[in-house]
């Protein structure tokens, strides 16, 4: 990669060992009365009683408190679920991969990026199980041996969709766990108290640093690698074939699989952006997270966009390719009906707005680059929700065709998921390294060798 052969690129050059573990280890061992940590906390966690209160009121009275029915059956819960696996996966397939192609910049910002993952399935998560409305039978969706021939329904691709959920998160939070085990035992070894000491201990599993631990660990930490790039795509390409294996308008379409892959990497991308620009600043880590990081994903942020258009393209131009009067109907109302503020508001965030990072002053600049990953995020919110209400609510008979209007309870459940997500990262950001500090140590004595060389 250009310019990498440069330390201060991807670290402050008068980093050392002992420099880095000390500010790293610090904010968990030494932490600050943080005022922004108590802020930050404190909306998610007021966000996510909102949430549990959406959800017990949903529980008594029933679904019919969303706005969602027939032939709107799915509404805000799906969209978010989709939304919210585009962050999980994105995350998953940014960390797996770039470790497998041994990018240097990567080592900073692939604890915040898996770490993203993780909450932002437990937000996910949630929402198809909600949705079925009774959802204390959500085990019929478990792969089971089906020895009443009535369940779960193997030729279902939303069964599929959640045989491939339970293997996703199963896996990301192996793949996280595991990188985790060295950070957690020099926090063991550098805290002062016992209680904490002995916490860290139980979670570090016994970890000594012998060589042949790293030799077990290294293995174990790239096999997950591989395992885990090849399974996300696998994952999201199971919810798109959730939509391609239906004949509703609009959906029944071999191209949605990759499509939704390419809106995972974007949303994945603009969402890492918008979690690192504020921690490297409200936290000492602005030497370890450097503009290069920033600039690098911006880049990839680009990248994505252009995909994204392209998709964009193709969904536009085969409805009238195929000739079907419904796909024509879909894509023409996506154009000028109802919901045609959700179309133009995701060609706007998502396509055009991130062209602005062809420019290096703007990749460069830290609010410039934050305002534009905001809007991706949001334009890919509004990607989903056009997908699941824009195709549902105009179906093959006028007779069936319904206006779907949000209630409070659904822009509830939505507010109340992005709480718990921040609830979990600002948890994350007290009790967990935010840098994998073994992997800075290797990134400092890799480019110590290359200055004693040179």
């Amino acid at each position: 990669m250009a310019g990498a052969t440069d330390i201060s690129e991807v670290i402050a050059p008068d980093e050392t060992f002992a420099s880095m573990t000390d500010e790293v280890s610090s904010i968990i061992l030494r932490p600050h009365r943080r005022i922004g940590w108590w802020i930050g906390f404190g909306i998610g966690f007021a966000l996510t009683v909102l949430l549990a209160t959406a959800l017990a009121a949903l529980s008594a009275i029933g679904i019919g408190i969303w706005g969602d029915n027939i032939p709107v059956a799915w509404g805000f819960a799906i969209a978010n679920y989709i939304w919210w696996t585009d962050i999980a996966t994105g995350g998953a397939l940014i960390s797996a991969l770039f470790l497998l192609t041994r990018s240097e910049w990567r080592t900073a910002i692939h604890r915040i990026a898996e770490t993203m993952m993780l909450f932002a399935t437990a937000a996910g998560g949630l929402m198809p199980i909600f949705h079925l409305g009774r959802y204390w039978y959500a085990y019929w969706l478990f792969p089971y041996t089906n020895v009443m021939g009535a369940w779960p329904q193997f030729r279902s691709p939303l069964h599929w969709d959640f045989v491939a959920l339970i293997a996703f998160v199963a896996s990301i939070v192996l793949f996280w766990y595991i990188a985790l085990i060295p950070d957690l035992a020099t926090l063991r070894d550098r805290a002062s108290g016992r209680i904490v000491r002995v916490l860290y201990g139980l979670f570090a599993l016994g970890w000594q640093g012998s060589s042949r631990q790293w030799r077990h660990f290294r293995i174990t930490y790239w096999t997950f690698a591989g395992l885990m790039t090849a399974e996300v795509v696998a994952a999201h390409s199971v919810v798109g074939l959730d939509f391609a294996a239906g004949m509703t308008p609009g959906w029944h379409s071999t191209f949605l699989p990759p499509y939704f892959v390419i809106g995972a990497a974007l949303t994945a991308l603009a969402f890492i952006l918008l979690l690192i620009i504020p921690v490297r600043w409200g936290y000492p880590l602005a030497t370890m997270i450097t503009l290069r990081h920033v600039d690098v994903l911006a880049k990839l942020l680009l990248t994505s966009s252009l995909f994204m258009a392209y998709c964009y393209w193709i969904e536009a131009f085969m409805p009238f390719y195929g000739g079907v009067p419904a796909d024509i109907w879909t894509i023409n109302a996506s154009f000028y009906g109802t919901y045609s503020f959700a179309y133009w508001g995701k060609i706007a965030l998502n396509a055009i707005l991130p062209q602005l990072l062809w420019f290096r002053p703007v990749r460069r600049c830290e609010p410039a680059v934050f305002a534009i990953a905001l809007g991706v995020v949001i334009g890919m919110w509004l990607e989903y929700f056009l997908l699941i209400v824009g195709s549902l609510n105009r179906g093959y008979m006028s007779s069936r065709w319904f206006i779907y209007v949000p209630s409070f309870w659904d822009w509830a459940t939505v507010a109340g998921t992005v709480g718990l997500f921040v609830a979990g990262l600002f948890l994350f950001l007290r009790f967990v390294p935010t840098l994998p500090m073994f992997e800075m140590r290797e990134l400092i004595q890799r480019y110590r060798h290359k200055g004693d060389a040179a």
